[in-house]
């Protein structure tokens, strides 16, 4: 998923990753040719609010949203709230414009959602330091070999830029259906301790999804599916 500098197993450069599956469908194709460009990421300067939206609201940003539908979802219940969401993969993108769109009449259009098809880390880099409000990892590809643990997202370089990112107060929401990748998330945020506090006293406060994170299909399939459990994360930038 990510390249590295210099030998550096925790520095990452950029993600990889598939970037197309099966064919689009017409109607997701034509909002790809449309609706995307209208939402798009400026090719290059400062990634602000005012430029995004044309005011100082709170910025969220979403690594890797799948198919949008917590991207979606938190945008209708914040809708004085700008989004962001970066996702490489052409066919999440075109079910995340389906979302902004409206879900074809069945919901308003979002017009509190900005995209970017490709390279999370490329626009987060171009976002002021401490302009966050809320950053989501939410179910990254976990690379479970332990020779692939470098193209883990949650390692130490790229949770410096969580921390430089968020201002202070701000929250990191992480969460995964992945053991594995849980212990190696927990090691690192531990490494981390003086820049997020843990937001979690017992058990039930990682275990039980908290409000206002939906459940998607990806977390659906993950239990009935495969018969994992899921684990919930929440960090305050200090």
């Amino acid at each position: 998923m990510t390249a590295h500098k210099s030998g550096d197993p925790t520095t990452l450069n950029r993600l990889y990753g598939r970037a197309k599956g099966k064919p689009l469908r017409a109607g997701q194709q034509g909002l790809v040719d449309t609706l995307l460009p209208r939402i798009a990421m400026p090719a290059e300067g400062p990634i602000t609010s005012q430029v995004l939206f044309g005011d100082d609201r709170p910025l969220h940003f979403e690594i890797g949203f799948g198919g949008g539908e917590h991207m979606a979802f938190r945008a209708d219940m914040l809708p004085d709230h700008g989004f962001i969401g970066a996702e490489p993969f052409l066919n999440g993108v075109a079910q995340a414009l389906t979302h902004v769109d409206g879900d074809n009449g069945a919901n308003p259009p979002l017009g509190n959602v900005r995209i970017h098809h490709g390279d999370a880390l490329e626009v987060l880099r171009r976002i002021p330091d401490g302009a966050l409000s809320f950053l989501y990892l939410l179910h990254p590809d976990p690379w479970p070999k332990a020779r692939h643990a470098k193209r883990r997202m949650m390692n130490d370089g790229p949770v410096d830029l969580f921390a430089a990112k968020l201002k202070p107060g701000g929250e990191f929401r992480f969460g995964t259906d992945h053991a594995v990748y849980l212990r190696h998330a927990l090691m690192v945020m531990r490494r981390h301790k003086h820049q997020f506090d843990w937001l979690g006293e017992k058990p039930e406060d990682f275990l039980k999804r908290p409000g206002g994170w939906p459940e998607t299909r990806y977390e659906t399939k993950a239990r009935t599916v495969y018969g994992h459990e899921v684990w919930y994360f929440k960090f305050r930038r200090i």
